[in-house]
């Protein structure tokens, strides 16, 4: 392999053109012919039983070339990335100049680089700190939120709907009387005053007794995500089955005791701004640490390609995908619900997606600068603590462990330790 040439495409994309040797290619052309021989069927022979030379004259020699180019390109392409120290963000574009037997194999590799970060300030940034204070309001309005939670509903018939009820639903949505998909709805509770509805929908319903018809008409807004919906005046016919109202607990000293360790209701508050005062030290930490890496990264200069933002888009949407299944949910019933299409659910996450890969690069920086080592122990360390959350021996899960996976771990160690050289050395004010 040699490295005929490489020229500068644009800015953080250069196109090398490179040469493999014809006895190289051949291997390539041997282990493809292998791979697919008995896909080949040759009139006088049993299939997959002719001899290459036989299968060529019958097929042509092209019949081989697509894996013999994945072949030899693939390693090729790895060395020659590794002579010329490029760092590739994304796969090459391959295009074949020169194929065929007997001949050198000619192609160029179209790659996008990992840019160059132009540091600004970085060390003893100024940023302001953040509060960790706890007040009594705190306190007391997260012990409501407990109260509340230990409410329970209850069915009223001696009224009509009002705002703040939980009134329980049959609904079936009609555009210039005809039903749309995903219009109807049975047995569904609707927090009156919620908002969770199209505006006007709730309002309608107050003052409605259990058992009674109504005809609800409202628009559709004229940004919802589904075309066909935007702005459309919709009548709903909606029959209320049943009013439910929220009746909270007594709070006592029995009320304390049924929801916690704890004998009186003072002993449980106490306990519960500790546990407050604890959540927002972490939470300020938290803050502080994003507040130096926010301001270091503002204060760099880099020209980010966009496919790396694209690749971030893609982990942050997949991620999201992942947490909807754990509802019980799958994405494209989300962006029903939501009234959204695909691109636009990307494009929500452009803006943070390019602000993280930023940060990315920036980091990795500092560290190269800043010559931040990582050791064998806290690399262990790491791959312990991964162990215990998956429930597994750390040895085992090390055996495991593929040399991208701990080159992987090692980043993110260096990642993580830079920021907490970073934080330590800025000035919270």
């Amino acid at each position: 392999m040699k490295v005929n040439k490489m020229e500068d495409v644009e800015k953080n994309v250069v196109q090398l053109e490179i040469q493999v040797d014809a006895a190289k290619f051949e291997e390539g052309m041997q282990q493809s012919f292998k791979k697919n021989a008995s896909k080949f069927n040759v009139p006088g022979f049993r299939k997959g039983k002719a001899p290459r030379n036989i299968v060529e004259r019958y097929y042509g020699e092209q019949a081989l070339y697509d894996d013999a180019i994945n072949i030899v390109c693939s390693e090729a392409y790895d060395q020659a990335v590794e002579e010329k120290q490029l760092e590739p963000v994304d796969r090459p574009e391959i295009d074949i100049v020169q194929i065929g037997s007997n001949q050198d194999l000619i192609f160029t590799a179209k790659i996008t680089l990992k840019p160059e970060v132009e540091l600004g300030a970085y060390m003893g940034v100024e940023v302001t700190r953040a509060d960790a204070t706890v007040t009594e309001d705190d306190v007391e309005n997260e012990f409501n939120k407990v109260v509340e939670k230990n409410s329970r509903l209850v069915t009223v018939t001696d009224r009509p709907v009002q705002s703040g009820d939980t009134a329980v639903i049959d609904f079936e949505g009609f555009i210039d009387s005809v039903p749309f998909e995903g219009g109807k709805g049975t047995d569904y509770s609707l927090v009156i005053g919620s908002g969770s509805f199209i505006p006007g929908f709730e309002d309608q319903l107050i003052g409605k007794n259990a058992g009674e018809e109504a005809e609800v008409n409202v628009s559709f807004p004229e940004d919802y995500g589904k075309e066909e919906l935007s702005g459309k005046p919709t009548l709903f016919k909606v029959t209320v089955k049943e009013i439910k109202v929220k009746e909270l607990p007594a709070v006592d000293d029995e009320f304390a005791k049924d929801i916690s360790e704890f004998d009186t209701l003072e002993e449980y508050k106490k306990d519960l701004r500790n546990k407050l005062e604890e959540t927002a030290k972490h939470k300020a930490e938290h803050e502080n640490e994003e507040s130096v890496i926010q301001k270091v990264a503002e204060n760099a200069t880099v020209e980010i390609p966009r496919v790396m933002v694209e690749k971030q888009i893609d982990s942050m949407a997949r991620d999201f995908d992942m947490r909807l299944r754990y509802q019980g949910l799958d994405l494209q019933r989300y962006l029903d619900m939501m009234g959204m299409d695909f691109e636009a659910f990307r494009g929500q996450f452009s803006a943070r997606a390019e602000n993280e890969v930023k940060v990315q690069l920036v980091v990795e920086k500092i560290a190269q600068i800043e010559n931040v080592q990582v050791s064998e122990d806290e690399i262990d360390e790491d791959i312990a603590k991964a162990a215990e959350a998956y429930k597994q021996p750390a040895e085992d899960l090390k055996k495991s462990l593929r040399p991208e996976d701990m080159e992987y771990i090692k980043k993110d160690v260096a990642f993580r330790k830079t920021i907490k050289l970073l934080v330590e050395n800025a000035k919270l004010a």
